[in-house]
């Protein structure tokens, strides 16, 4: 399809708030079938537009472009090999802030790695490395549960989560793993109903770890007492590493669940349609 020159777009665009349904649902068509590039000439619009109508429409168009590209990016990363965590966060992430820049992420994810690895010695047993990583997380750099506000949709985006140093238990799990795998240390996530907690699993030995209070060091038995109490027969899932797909779709589900409690139905139908992407085979 050519590109339209800019006076073609602003033709379109002044079409917005046409009397005529038909009309004003082929320009947004048009419109949206331009992709993600004609974002930044729409926002330009809003701008200088004093018609609330069209602003209204602009901000609908804006938004729609913004989640194709969201859920293009989602497909491509689970058509991707290895399904990079931190790159599955920021896709997640997008959803609240489209103009997030991965390299804004990774650049505060790498200083949180430098703070870990300043502390941290190769040589120590696994119990005593867990513990560095734990004081520096949450000691020296404060990142703790966000217990006040657990369902606040924030809890799922990690920019929010690296701002505030609260988090729920899967993003403050993440951080711990991209921190844990740059270290080489096989660290993992595990999907415990509930609760999302990390497992360190080598040849020799096998622990979990609670992220969500201090890092706190547990047992397999601790999660069949966990089980028994919320009474759920156990599984062997909730005793092993999960993948990156399963931590992003659990992700989903927190935020469609944030959104829920706040009575956001049109949210949780696009949530929904993410989930969706990730379940299909």
């Amino acid at each position: 399809m050519k590109e339209l020159t800019p006076a073609e777009l602003n033709a379109l665009v002044s079409l917005l708030d046409d009397p005529d349904l038909e009309v004003k649902n082929h320009v947004r068509d048009r419109i949206i079938s331009l992709g993600a590039e004609v974002i930044p000439f729409l926002e330009q619009k809003w701008e200088t537009s004093f018609n609330p109508e069209v602003q209204k429409e602009i901000e609908d168009l804006v938004h729609d472009l913004q989640f194709s590209l969201l859920k293009k990016r989602l497909k491509e990363w689970k058509e991707t090999e290895d399904r990079d965590l931190l790159t599955g966060l920021w896709i997640l992430n997008t959803y609240q802030y489209p103009d997030l820049e991965y390299e804004k992420l990774n650049a505060e994810m790498h200083q949180i790695y430098f703070e870990v690895w300043t502390s941290f010695k190769n040589d120590l047993q696994p119990y005593d490395q867990v513990r560095i990583i734990n004081n520096v997380l949450f000691n020296t750099l404060r990142f703790s549960a966000n217990t006040k506000n657990f369902h606040s949709p924030g809890n799922s985006m990690l920019s929010t989560v690296l701002d505030t140093k609260k988090g729920n238990p899967i993003t403050l799990c993440a951080i711990y793993l991209l921190v844990a795998k740059k270290l080489g240390l096989p660290i993992y996530g595990v999907n415990l109903p509930n609760l999302f907690i990390l497992t360190y699993k080598s040849q020799d030995i096998t622990f979990y770890i609670n992220a969500f209070n201090k890092g706190l060091v547990f047992s397999r038995q601790d999660i069949y007492n966990y089980l028994d109490h919320l009474k759920i027969p156990p599984k062997e899932e909730f005793f092993e590493p999960c993948a990156h797909l399963d931590i992003i779709m659990r992700s989903l589900r927190n935020l469609a669940h944030s959104f829920e409690k706040l009575g956001e139905a049109n949210k949780v139908m696009e949530i929904q349609e993410l989930i969706t992407i990730l379940e299909s085979q």
